[in-house]
C-alpha cells in the first residue's frame, strides 16, 4: 500500500520522505517531532537558567557578562549544538555508538558518560530541594515569611516583620562599628536555607548526619525520573508537552510581580550595567563558555542520543537554531526575575545589591522564596513556583538518564537487553541515588558545588574541543559536510562550516588555556576549600578527560599493523558500519560497492580514495572488493564472485 507524502513543516522532515511511525523499529523514534523539540528545549532550559545564569552575571560583573556569553553562544554554542544534533541523528547512535567515525576516539563518548553521570548526581540533589520546598509550602503560612523561627538569628530581618521598619536605623548604627564586629543583615529566607534545610557544617569533611527529609526527597525524585522513562522517549516524549511549557507561565507571573515592587530598578540596573574591569578576567570568559555548554547541554551526550532517535531527513539545522535561541532567551528573562527581586531586597535592606544574597544554587532558594512572601496567597504561588522548578529539573534529568541508558543499550546491543531496557533504566537510577546520599548529609552542599565547578566545568570544553577536531580532521570536514548534505538534502550553511573548522576550535582551546593560567580556588561565602577537597575535584574533572587517550591507546594497541603508524591509522579509520543505521538510508558511498559504478568512486571517502592510490596495481582488484559502508576499511568480501 502506497504511503502518503507528508510537508516537511509537519513532520521535520525533508519534503518527500515517507511518513512512518518508526523508521528505526529496534531502537524505535519519536512519536512525532514537536516531541523531540518539547525534549530538547526541557533539556536545555533547565535549573541551570535559573539558578545557574544569574548566579554566574551576579558572580561575574551584572551586564559585562553578557558579551562573552552571546560571543560564545553565537561561535560556538549554537555551533556545536548542531555538530552534535547532525552527528546523532546521522548514525541513529548514543554517545558511544557514533564513534564508528573514528573508533580511537570512543573514549570521548565514554567522557561523555562520566560527565553525565555527575551532573546527573548532584543535578537531581537539586531537583530534591525543590521538592522539599514544594511540600514545605502546603502550610497557610511559608515558614521562611517570619524571623520568629527557632533557626532564626538576632541578624535576621524579614521584609514582613513588623519590626522592619526599624531596619534602616540599625543598620546605620551597625555602619559606626568596626569591621570586626560589623555583621551582615540576612533574610529569613536565607537562613531558613542555612540553619534548617541544609543545616549546614562548618566544613567540606565534617558530613554530620544525613538530613532525612532530603534524602526521602532524593528517592522521590529519582521514582519520579524511573516512571517518566520507564517506555523511553515513548513516555518522556508525551510528559514534555507539560514540562516544558508550564514554567514560563509561572515566570511570566513573577516577572510582573517583581517589575512592581520597589527598587526592583536598581537590581534591574545592577544585572544589564556592564563592569568592563571583568571582561579582562579570563574566569569570566570561562564561565561563559561553562554556562553556554551547561546550559545547552554539549559535551553532555544527551543532545546525540536524543537526535538518534530523529528520523533520518530530519530538519536538525532548524531545530538547533530554534532550541538555542529559546534557551538563550529564557536565561536572560529569568535573570530579570532574579535582579529584580535582588533589587527588592536590597532596598529593603539598605545595602548594595551585590551583597543581598548569597552565591551559588541557594540564590533560587534565597531571592525566589523571598519574592513569594510578598505575593497575595504566597503558599499558593509558592507551590507554582517551586512545581516549576522540578519541572525544568526533571526535564534535563530525563535526558541524563537517557543518556545512560541508550550508551549502555547500544553498546551491549543484544536482543534481550533492548526488550528490557527497563530494567537497564530501573538500575541506573537505584545507582544514582546511592550515589547521591552524600550530598544529603550537612556538608552536602560544599560536594554539590565542588561537583558543580570542577565535574562539569572545564572537561565540557575539552570534551567538545577534541569532538570538532575528530570530526572535522580525523574523518574529514568533506566527508561530513556530504554526510549532512545527504541528511538533510542541503550542505551547512557556510557560517557553520567555518565555525567548525577553525572559530570554535581556537576559541575553546584559548579560553582553556586562560582558564588555567588564572585559575583561582573555589569558595562558599568565606570558607575556603582545603587542599584535599580541590585535589578530588581535579581528579572528577580529569576522569572524564582521561578516558580520551586511555582509550586510544587501547584501541591503538588492538588495532592490526606491523608499525605504530599502520596501528595509528587504522584506529583513525571508520569503522565499515558507519553511517546510517537503516540500509534504505545507506545510499552513494554508503551503498554496497558491487552495486555502484565505476564512474561514483569520486563519491567515496578521501581516505579510501588515498589508500587505494597507495596501493600497488596487483592489489587494486582485491581491495576493490570492500564490503558495504566502508570509509577507508581493506575488509573484504569472502565472496570473490562478487
Amino acid at each position: 500500500m502506497e504511503q502518503k507524502q507528508c510537508p516537511g513543516i509537519l513532520n521535520g522532515a525533508v519534503p518527500g520522505e515517507p511518513v512512518k511511525k518508526d523508521e528505526n523499529s529496534r531502537r524505535g523514534n519519536w512519536g512525532n517531532q514537536i516531541e523531540f523539540v518539547l525534549t530538547s528545549v526541557g533539556y536545555a532550559v533547565g535549573l541551570g537558567n535559573v539558578w545557574r545564569f544569574p548566579y554566574l552575571c551576579y558572580r561575574n560583573g551584572g551586564g559585562a557578562f553578557m558579551l562573552p556569553y552571546f560571543i560564545m553562544l553565537i561561535f560556538c554554542g549554537i555551533p556545536l549544538f548542531f555538530l552534535e544534533l547532525s552527528f546523532g541523528q546521522f548514525a541513529s547512535q548514543g554517545c558511544l555508538g557514533v564513534w564508528k567515525i573514528s573508533p580511537m576516539f570512543k573514549g570521548v563518548g565514554y567522557g561523555m558518560m562520566v560527565v553525565s553521570t555527575y551532573i546527573g548526581i548532584y543535578y537531581n540533589v537539586v531537583i530534591c530541594i525543590a521538592f522539599y520546598y514544594f511540600f514545605m509550602s502546603m502550610t497557610n503560612l511559608l515558614p521562611w515569611t517570619y524571623c520568629n523561627n527557632p533557626w532564626n538569628t538576632p541578624d535576621c530581618s524579614g521584609v514582613m516583620d513588623s519590626s522592619y521598619v526599624n531596619s534602616s536605623l540599625a543598620n546605620a548604627t551597625r555602619s559606626l562599628l568596626t569591621e570586626v564586629n560589623r555583621t551582615k543583615r540576612t533574610s529569613p529566607s536565607e537562613e531558613y536555607w542555612k540553619h534548617y534545610v541544609l543545616n549546614i557544617s562548618d566544613d567540606i569533611g565534617n558530613f554530620g548526619e544525613v538530613r532525612l527529609p532530603i534524602l526521602g526527597c532524593l528517592a522521590v525524585s529519582w521514582f519520579v525520573v524511573f516512571l517518566c522513562l520507564i517506555k523511553g522517549v515513548k513516555s518522556s516524549g508525551k510528559v514534555v508537552y507539560f514540562t516544558a511549557t508550564f514554567p514560563y507561565v509561572v515566570l511570566t507571573i513573577l516577572f510582573i510581580r517583581g517589575i512592581t515592587l520597589e527598587g526592583a530598578v536598581n537590581g534591574i540596573k545592577y544585572y544589564l550595567t556592564p563592569q568592563w574591569q571583568k571582561v579582562l578576567d579570563a574566569k569570566v570568559w570561562g564561565d561563559a563558555a561553562s554556562q553556554i555548554f551547561y546550559s545547552l547541554g554539549c559535551a553532555w551526550g544527551g543532545l546525540i542520543t536524543m537526535a538518534s532517535y530523529n528520523k533520518f531527513h530530519n530538519n536538525c539545522f532548524r531545530d538547533s537554531i530554534i532550541i538555542s535561541i529559546t534557551n538563550c532567551a529564557t536565561s536572560v528573562y529569568a535573570g530579570f526575575v532574579i535582579f529584580s527581586i535582588l533589587g527588592f531586597m536590597a532596598h529593603n535592606l539598605n545595602v548594595p545589591v551585590s551583597e543581598v544574597a548569597d552565591h551559588g544554587p541557594g540564590l533560587a532558594f534565597v531571592a525566589y522564596p523571598e519574592a513569594l512572601t510578598l505575593l497575595p496567597i504566597s503558599p499558593l504561588w509558592s507551590l507554582l513556583f517551586f512545581f516549576m522548578l522540578i519541572l525544568l529539573g526533571l526535564g534535563t534529568q530525563f535526558c541524563l538518564l537517557e543518556t545512560l541508558v541508550t550508551a549502555i543499550v547500544d553498546e551491549i546491543g543484544t536482543d534481550w537487553i533492548i526488550k528490557n531496557k527497563t530494567v537497564v533504566t530501573l538500575s541506573v537510577a537505584i545507582i544514582g541515588f546511592l550515589l547521591g546520599v552524600p550530598l544529603t548529609s550537612q556538608a552536602g552542599i560544599y560536594w554539590l558545588l565542588l561537583m558543580d565547578n570542577y565535574a562539569a566545568s572545564f572537561s565540557l570544553v575539552i570534551i567538545s574541543c577534541i569532538m570538532c577536531i575528530c570530526i572535522m580532521y580525523i574523518y574529514g570536514y568533506q566527508n561530513y559536510f556530504k554526510d549532512v548534505e545527504m541528511m538533510l538534502g542541503f550542505p551547512p550553511p557556510l557560517f557553520f562550516r567555518i565555525c567548525w573548522r577553525f572559530i570554535s576550535p581556537v576559541i575553546i582551546s584559548f579560553i582553556l588555556i586562560f582558564t588555567v593560567i588564572q585559575y583561582k580556588p573555589i569558595t562558599y561565602n568565606d570558607y575556603v576549600y582545603p587542599g584535599w577537597s580541590l585535589g578530588i575535584g581535579f581528579c572528577m574533572a580529569m576522569s572524564s578527560v582521561i578516558c580520551i587517550p586511555i582509550y586510544a591507546l587501547y584501541k591503538i594497541s588492538r588495532s592490526p599493523g606491523a608499525t605504530f603508524k599502520e596501528r595509528l591509522r587504522y584506529a583513525c579509520r571508520a569503522h565499515p558500519k558507519w553511517g546510517p543505521a537503516l540500509q534504505e538510508h545507506r545510499t552513494g558511498r554508503y551503498a554496497p560497492l558491487a552495486a555502484v559504478p565505476e564512474d561514483t568512486a569520486e563519491e567515496r571517502p578521501l581516505k579510501e580514495k588515498e589508500e587505494l592510490q597507495d596501493e600497488p596495481k596487483e592489489e587494486k582488484e582485491e581491495i576493490s572488493l570492500t564490503i558495504q559502508g566502508s570509509n577507508g576499511s581493506t575488509q573484504n568480501s569472502p565472496n570473490p564472485s562478487v
